[in-house]
């Protein structure tokens, strides 16, 4: 036996030693009694059963490991938005009674899988294919529809569950698009032919060796019209073999990319050989007697016409992929059928197609906004998604976040505009370092991470595992070609220092310092970070590390990734664990799955969105070595990241709002084109909008960008004093509630009610907002008021002076209230270097603290807020949220009207100084020459289903500059 084989033969007695301890354990009735020492007595007893055919030792430990995470996942429900129109209910349980394709893929999925994940999994494709159509209503139909997961999440397990059950119930084509390079629809088509085919494709399209599911059942005879090879898509060729498909037949699956040559055969041979009748108005050729499903993987992805030009490395316009040819060609394809179903997949929580209201064409038929459903696939527990690696947002600054990430500043000398690898290079760059053609010490530091954690891995118990790290810095093929060569060179120097010995000191030095200084104090910081079952194992000695470093280095290979299918394969080959150095640019962008990838190296190329989506990768799940993980990179990508992370966390619980409400996805699109940080990272940046509308309506935007000027800070000052002023002397003082038990207080706070809106718009006029600003903009802000008011709402108002703080400041007295000597602290954005500061502006994290919003809700307002938070929570039912969220307040005031549904305007005067962190003395003023409070508000709208929208202009060149053309 050779050590390939050797290992395979482990792994496969590993496999089955696990899934037979699963069915064990799965016997138990009672949740209680799965402990660790039963799952352990299980193991034991399948291990025993295997034991006489296999000369190997099974490792017990790691089995144990798997399914204690196993057993200990969780996976809250999905949530779903849909609009029923002209839709038959038609799911039953006796439609489901004789389904081979769907057994046979959960029989599948459970030998890898725990329960949990394989239940939720059942439930959501269900979910998914009763809100299609049924396959056998013979009039006319068209089901449209979208689902979201989290970016590397086992979406396309999903979709693969989706198209079995699909074909069982009766559609007869089906087609994925499957991204827009070689390598990306060859790893589709192989996944779809374990899950689904049950055989492996060969060139002449016969079935070749079974494969994956084809263990769990009988062969089910299904038809691929496309094969895994490099050219296994459709074409002119191919076309020509098929003559057409009969009802009769088996499903017909077609994998292919979404490129202009493919698509135009594709829909052609379905109107010459496919279609069977004609369409009485316009001619088109129709197919009337097969229904379609279309599956589009990664569907904000060339699917939207974003009427965006392509162009190729050269320079020349990409005819093969402009957005606009495949948005009509998809739609053309859909429109030749009478029978069909839609349903897009993507993971960016802003799928841009929500921007697209293109509207239907003769031609082309409606566009592919998901009408009849949208569906928030939820995570599960051990998804390490961007709130857990960020952690969120509070008004200490990020709370919670791994601590994995690691700055890069060494790439780019932006005071001489040179360097490694500045932001904007050609693709004639060569990349040099100190005059040398080498890498930096930060990607020098990357890799020794990654050297590091290959070792911990193997020591681990996980070297049969596939092990990776991503280089992102260019997306210039020639200039990834002088990367790729540098790390090599840097891989194979440190290869021969360890393996012979020669100069090694200073290496092991380094490798030394990293371990003791990063790698151990981190496992242990994630330790504290994560719950109980999730927890990294203890960290080797570093002389076995040392021990492990020769071999590790000896298997890792540096490659360049590009596009051709040959990239992709190499996973597929059983018993070799790789350990890759990925050099990548825009190919390997979407989709393509990098197995257990432990560290990543990004700088910001010119596509701050590209950039980010590529970023996304990173998310995912790294059972037993997510301390080991590492992502270096720059501050600013961090920060954005960051933003987006909070953004699409808030876009996906105002989803579940929306969701609780019954309302359709035609809703959903409005809010999410609506939202600020959304609306600059998307592609279309303002290319051709360069005004966007914003509805404020349930919305609490709040001061977060300021002028660093202390002639505008004293005229913000003013204009609160002066505002303050025209309330009177009816205020309430240090308001209290007594919160069923948990009471809400604000020492040293005002709260005035009833105040007419004219002196809101007042201080809105007087008060200069940062023109960067992306919501509070204070004449947006009195726009909105004035067009609410002309509805009748927004007509009073609550108005709170928050008090308190430990921020030093030069004692000001607000009229009619104490000397005010103490203000709050805000982290600023601002370096800790004074002369690296901006110095014109500065921001803040986050002004609120979600409580605030509560300030002048009675306790009944208060519970009704609660209630709505809860009904609307993803958390488990025996762990719901005990205070509302800002959401379900401002959900509440609109929904009891009366003396709830009022704005309310929070001020909050902040301390002038600036803070490394909260016990430090002051450090500097923020703003030069200030030391009086810097004021700050933020606006809680109500939610209005009245609401109206303003438009604003689009500051372009700020984002341009900020962010770089969209290209």
């Amino acid at each position: 036996m050779t050590a390939a084989e050797e290992a395979a033969a482990q792994a496969e007695l590993l496999e089955n030693v696990i899934a037979t301890a699963q069915r064990l354990v799965k016997a138990e009735k009672d949740p209680s009694k799965i402990t660790p020492a039963f799952i352990a007595e299980k193991v034991q007893l399948a291990a025993t059963m295997f034991a006489g055919d296999s000369p190997h030792a099974v490792d017990q430990d790691r089995a144990v490991v798997v399914l204690i995470q196993r057993f200990s996942h969780r996976i809250g429900k999905s949530t779903t938005l849909k609009d029923t129109t002209n839709h038959f209910e038609w799911l039953s349980a006796a439609r489901k009674r004789d389904w081979h394709y769907w057994r046979r893929y959960r029989d599948f999925l459970e030998a890898k899988l725990s329960d949990t994940v394989v239940e939720e999994l059942n439930g959501a494709t269900d979910e998914i294919l009763s809100l299609l159509e049924d396959p056998q209503r013979s009039d006319d139909w068209d089901r449209r529809g979208l689902v979201v997961g989290h970016v590397q999440s086992g979406k396309t397990s999903n979709y693969s569950g989706l198209i079995c059950k699909a074909a069982d119930a009766g559609y007869k084509i089906i087609i994925v698009l499957a991204g827009m390079h070689n390598n990306l629809r060859s790893q589709t088509q192989m996944r779809l032919e374990e899950s689904f085919l049950g055989y492996e494709t060969t060139i002449d399209r016969d079935p070749g060796i079974p494969i994956g599911v084809a263990e769990f059942g009988e062969d089910l005879k299904t038809n691929s019209a496309t094969t895994r090879a490099e050219n296994g898509d459709f074409s002119k060729a191919i076309a020509r073999h098929f003559h057409g498909i009969s009802p009769e037949e088996r499903p017909w699956l077609f994998v292919v990319k979404k490129q202009k040559t493919v698509l135009t055969e594709l829909l052609s041979w379905i109107r010459t050989r496919v279609a069977d009748s004609t369409d009485s108005v316009d001619g088109r050729k129709l197919v009337t007697k097969l229904p379609l499903l279309v599956i589009d993987d990664e569907a904000d992805h060339a699917s939207v016409d974003t009427g965006e030009q392509m162009f190729n490395d050269d320079g020349t316009p990409d005819e093969e992929h402009q957005p606009k040819t495949i948005n009509s060609l998809i739609r053309q394809v859909l429109h030749a059928f009478t029978r069909k179903a839609y349903v897009g997949y993507t993971a960016t929580p802003f799928a841009n197609i929500f921007i697209h209201h293109k509207g239907a064409t003769t031609k082309e038929g409606p566009d592919l906004f998901p009408r009849a459903f949208i569906i928030n696939l939820a995570a599960p527990s051990n998804y390490v998604g961007p709130a857990r690696m960020f952690g969120r947002m509070t008004k200490e600054g990020r709370v919670g976040a791994l601590p994995l990430s690691r700055n890069i500043a060494d790439n780019y000398d932006p005071v001489a505009d040179a360097g490694w690898m500045p932001p904007k290079h050609k693709k004639t760059h060569v990349p040099t370092c100190n005059g040398q053609e080498t890498i930096p010490p930060s990607l020098r530091e990357a890799i020794c991470a990654f050297v590091l954690a290959c070792a911990v891995r193997d020591l681990r118990g996980q070297g049969d595992q596939h092990s990776s790290m991503l280089i992102h810095v260019t997306r210039f093929v020639d200039v990834q070609t002088h990367v790729r060569e540098q790390v090599e060179e840097a891989v194979r120097r440190m290869r021969q220092k360890l393996t012979r010995g020669i100069d090694a000191d200073a290496l092991l030095q380094q490798l030394r310092t990293l371990w003791e200084q990063d790698f151990l104090p981190t496992r242990d910081r994630v330790a504290e970070l994560s719950p109980p079952e999730e927890r990294p194992p203890v960290m080797p000695g570093w002389d076995e590390v040392l021990g492990a470093l020769p071999d590790v280095l000896d298997d890792i290979e540096v490659r360049s990734i590009n596009g051709t299918a040959k990239d992709a394969l190499d996973y597929a080959t059983p018993g070799a664990a790789l350990k890759v150095i990925a050099v990548g640019g825009d190919k390997l962008a979407r989709g393509l799955t990098l197995e257990g990838l432990c560290v990543s190296y990004f700088v910001r190329t010119t596509k701050m969105y590209d950039t980010l989506m590529q970023m996304g990768r990173w998310f995912g799940y790294r059972p037993g070595y997510l301390d080991l993980c590492r992502l270096y990179t720059s501050p600013d990508l961090v920060r954005w990241l960051a933003h987006i992370a909070d953004a699409s966390e808030e876009l996906r619980e105002e989803f579940d709002f929306m969701a609780d409400a019954k309302l359709t996805p035609e809703q959903y699109g409005l809010k999410v084109m609506s939202h600020e940080v959304l609306t600059v990272t998307s592609p279309l940046k303002m290319r051709n909008a360069q005004t966007l509308s914003l509805s404020y309506s349930g919305t609490r935007p709040q001061t977060i960008l300021f002028h660093r000027d202390a002639e505008i800070q004293r005229r913000n000052l003013d204009a609160t004093d002066a505002f303050i002023a025209t309330l009177g002397d009816n205020w309430q003082e240090d308001p209290k509630y007594s919160r069923d038990g948990d009471p809400d207080s604000w020492p040293g706070a005002r709260l005035w009610k009833d105040v007419d809106a004219s002196k809101v718009l007042a201080f809105l006029g007087a008060y200069a907002t940062h023109p960067n600003a992306s919501s509070a903009k204070a004449a947006l802000l009195s726009e909105y008021i004035v067009k609410m008011i002309g509805i009748g709402q927004l007509t009073k108002w609550s108005v709170a002076l928050l008090g308190g703080g430990l921020g030093a400041g030069v004692p000001h007295t607000f009229p009619g209230g104490r000397p005010s000597t103490a203000y709050s602290i805000r982290k600023t954005e601002d370096p800790d270097e004074e002369e690296r500061v901006d110095p014109k502006l500065f921001a803040i994290g986050v002004l609120i603290d979600p409580k605030d919003e509560g300030i002048d809700l009675d306790d009944a307002a208060w519970r009704e807020a609660l209630a709505l938070t809860r009904a609307a929570s993803k958390r488990e039912p025996t762990n719901p949220p005990t205070f509302p969220s800002g959401k379900g307040i401002r959900a509440a005031r609109g929904k009891l009207g009366g003396d709830a549904d009022r704005g309310l305007l929070l001020l909050y005067p902040l301390t002038p100084y600036f803070y490394k962190d909260k016990s430090k003395t002051p450090q500097r003023l923020i703003v030069p020459g200030w030391d009086k409070p810097i004021m700050a508000f933020a606006i809680a709208f109500p939610a209005s289903d009245k609401a109206i929208s303003v438009e604003y202009e689009v500051n372009y060149l700020y984002w341009l500059q900020e962010y770089g053309p969209s290209e």
